[in-house]
């Protein structure tokens, strides 16, 4: 019946217009939201057998590329970091290797999720994403800073994987087998080396919450991230096959190895066999100092592969600045080329910019902020000046620019 007394009604389950939310109208009829929520459940049981058989299929016929590929395409974008470059490469040629594998006897290959230590702007994210990328595979970046336990103000550890559906525009196939960033794991380290007799809503009690995510288990998402709720429709995604690559900059952790290697040295016979580098102590570094530092044994016996990114020096900071494909300078001469003006940098200017950001200490992503603060005038200016078709920046010009510039009174201060 179309409509009576009351109003018009849904053609599928009757329910009057007053009862419903939405009630939207066709040439001969009516249908309810709850309706059409049904509707596209039975649609989803009935092709998404046939949906995750069509993505299974085009896994397998994706190529392969070999390991030394990957870290030749990585070093095209990210300069230095052989180590972790090979690390990463390996991880995801065997991830991939994996999902392709056709299963002929009882031996299951396990999951390679790996864990980069370094201090901020060293390329932890870059790498990520680049990788990602190349692969052309669903990519998301979180930052575990936001998630704490069920039940207190914050995101579920969920929602991790909302972020990966919403990329792919939730189709689950594509999703599960995707790679996820989980950024700053350290700052959900336990307060503590002694397991807590208190809550720990965003430390420790993260933690336990991403065990079974991070090994592979089917978990209900809440579509638009946030907090789940009885009400809210949920979508089931098994996380076996996602690579989750997880960053930190563990602050302090140097101390920890330090520690631990000087309780090594006991007595005057005993002799290191090779000589201690003191200025970069990460490369030192165990999955013990992890333990150390607040990570959960349970958490990092999930993140098997352990790498570290050195701390960036005057020369990887200067080849940052001008040799990777979207490197800062190439970037200011696209800039200035859209308006005609043929931009030049000296050598000695691409000197000073690197030592400035030496001494900030802010990784590569300081060289961005002294770029700009030397730029800015020139940006402001040259847009005006017709006639102007090209533009230097010298060292001098550099120091006068950088030293007027909001920076340097913050580093004065």
């Amino acid at each position: 019946m179309r409509k009576n007394e009351k109003g018009f009604r849904c053609s599928f389950c009757g329910r009057d217009k007053a009862e419903a939310l939405i009630l939207i109208a066709g040439v001969d009829g009516h249908i309810c939201e709850t309706c059409v929520e049904q509707a596209q459940e039975i649609i989803a049981d009935e092709l998404y057998a046939t949906q995750k058989n069509v993505d299974q299929e085009e896994a397998m016929g994706v190529e392969l590329i070999l390991p030394k590929d990957l870290k030749k395409h990585l070093d095209e974008y990210v300069i230095g970091q052989d180590e972790a470059k090979k690390y990463l490469s390996v991880a995801v040629y065997n991830h991939y290797k994996r999902l392709r594998q056709v299963k002929t006897d009882d031996v299951e290959i396990e999951k390679s999720n790996i864990l980069f230590v370094g201090s901020t702007g060293t390329g932890k994210t870059l790498l990520a994403k680049t990788i990602a990328k190349y692969l052309n595979v669903p990519f998301s970046i979180v930052d575990a800073t936001v998630f704490t336990e069920a039940g207190y103000v914050g995101e579920d550890v969920e929602s991790i994987l909302s972020r990966l559906l919403q990329v792919c525009d939730y189709n689950v196939g594509q999703a599960e087998r995707g790679i996820i960033y989980i950024d700053e794991i350290d700052k959900i380290a336990r307060k503590g080396d002694n397991p807590s007799i208190t809550r720990d809503v965003s430390g420790e009690g993260v933690q336990q919450a991403m065990l079974k995510m991070l090994e592979g288990t089917d978990v209900n998402v809440p579509p638009q991230g946030g907090r789940k709720h009885p009400e809210q429709k949920l979508v089931k995604v098994n996380t076996e096959n996602i690579l989750f690559i997880c960053g930190g900059a563990f602050d302090g952790i140097e101390k920890i190895i330090a520690n631990r290697m000087n309780t090594q040295v006991i007595g005057f016979g005993n002799k290191d066999k090779h000589k201690v580098d003191r200025e970069n102590l990460l490369q030192y570094i165990t999955h013990k100092d992890l333990k150390s530092f607040g990570l959960i044994p349970e958490i990092i016996g999930r993140l098997p592969v352990l790498t570290y990114l050195e701390p960036l020096d005057k020369e990887a900071l200067r080849r940052i600045i001008t040799e990777p494909k979207n490197a800062i300078i190439k970037q200011y001469k696209k800039l200035f080329e859209l308006e005609d003006i043929k931009l030049n940098f000296t050598e000695g200017a691409i000197d000073y910019i690197a030592t400035q950001a030496l001494e900030y200490k802010l990784g590569a992503r300081g060289l961005r902020s002294i770029c700009e603060a030397i730029m800015m005038d020139a940006m402001y200016e040259l847009p005006s000046q017709k006639e102007v078709t090209e533009f230097e920046i010298t060292e001098a010009y550099a120091k006068e620019k950088l030293g007027g510039s909001m920076l340097s009174k913050l580093k004065a201060a």
